[in-house]
């Protein structure tokens, strides 16, 4: 990836051009997609992050704002993101906007059926967003943005079959075959976070036990370190003293630090959620047979900490081991920004939809004034 500027973006009244948004559907492929910059958008609970992104998944420039605190209504996060594309167009010319949401997205890639840490349920954030805008809008959601970022231009380049594991505060993935996001039938396919791999084991917020989030994520890890810091474990003693005491203040990166530095505990730790996402990948190699596992998300800064045990764990448990070809598993390569390149470079496949149409209405436009000058003039010559 390029360097980029970092700016922190000042969300303040703005103008509001207004273009209703053409072409809603991507191209079959992004090989005869046009080579023009496209803004991408990642929306989490806590930030939205937003950039100019070339061709070549280059990022030219990048704003964060905070995601409203007072307020998580859907007006106030649009707002926030318009804010940020009005920003962006300022200094660069951009032909459309593609959006990463962190929740279920609809097969049309319009509405938001639910998002975990924002009031949208049912949401239809294109419309609303391609009612405001000057470019036309693509939404997806944020695992699947990040899973076609790496297939284009990170770990997954040259892969035909790649399934992507995001490990964050829970797990979420996506499915690429053949250069196709697969969505399913209602579009929100790849919620593997919420297979059971554990009848009856820990709750999981959806309402079900034992689900794969609950055993290899971010609240997992941070979940078994307090636990053994609470119960004033032996083992525990290294964190104790680094917190001082203050068991809330246990985190993930926080762990994963501790264990690079040698603590026995957090190596161990990291040792487990490596384990059981190993088990869960084996169960997705049955099922999906990729050539490819991509593991992105916060928690995977742990890196071989962390993929060696998944590793290890997935030949252990992958059926037909031993006679069966096995899929690579990989650590992503573009880190946090891999949801917005990913949507900005969805974005580009509508972007040519919207070049062609306002190209066919230039063209009308210049068709109809001739023939009305023509008729003007023989009108004339008439008289």
């Amino acid at each position: 990836m390029s360097t980029y500027r970092d700016f922190t973006a000042p969300i303040g009244s703005r103008r509001a051009p207004v273009l209703r948004t053409v072409g809603t559907r991507e191209r079959r492929s992004h090989l005869t997609a046009p080579r023009v910059p496209t803004v991408g958008i990642d929306i989490g609970g806590t930030k939205v992050m937003a950039g100019v992104v070339d061709a070549d998944g280059n990022i030219l420039e990048k704003l964060r704002a905070e995601t409203p605190d007072k307020s998580k209504s859907p007006q106030v996060v649009e707002d926030t993101i318009v804010e940020l594309v009005l920003d962006l167009s300022d200094r660069h010319d951009v032909h459309a906007v593609g959006i990463g949401a962190a929740g279920w997205v609809d097969a049309d890639r319009n509405r938001v059926l639910f998002a975990p840490h924002l009031s949208w349920r049912n949401e239809p954030l294109r419309d609303r967003l391609s009612g405001r805008l000057s470019v036309p809008v693509l939404v997806d959601n944020d695992a699947n943005t990040a899973a076609w970022a790496e297939w284009r231009f990170g770990a997954g380049r040259g892969e035909d079959h790649l399934v992507m594991i995001t490990l964050g505060t829970g797990i979420g993935g996506a499915i690429l075959e053949d250069g196709q996001v697969k969505r399913g039938k209602y579009g929100v396919a790849g919620e593997f976070g919420h297979m059971q791999v554990v009848p009856g084991g820990h709750r999981c917020p959806c309402g079900n036990r034992g689900c794969w989030e609950q055993y290899s994520s971010g609240n997992a890890l941070v979940r078994e370190a307090r636990e053994l810091a609470a119960a004033d474990s032996p083992v525990a003693y290294g964190i104790i003293e680094h917190v001082k005491g203050n068991i809330a203040d246990i985190s993930g990166p926080m762990i994963t630090e501790l264990a690079r530095g040698g603590d026995a505990m957090c190596v161990e730790l990291l040792q487990d959620i490596g384990q059981w996402l190993g088990v869960g990948i084996a169960n997705l190699a049955a099922a999906l047979d990729p050539s490819c596992f991509v593991i992105g998300g916060g928690v995977s800064a742990a890196d071989d900490l962390l993929i060696g045990p998944a590793r290890d764990a997935f030949k252990r448990h992958l059926t037909g081991r031993g006679y069966r070809p096995e899929a690579h598993i990989v650590r992503a390569q573009l880190g946090p920004e891999a949801g917005m390149v990913g949507a900005a470079d969805l974005a580009r496949l509508v972007a040519r939809r919207f070049r062609r149409a306002k190209r066919r209405r230039v063209e009308r436009y210049e068709r109809y004034e001739r023939y009305y000058a023509q008729a003007r003039r023989a009108v004339q010559e008439s008289l």
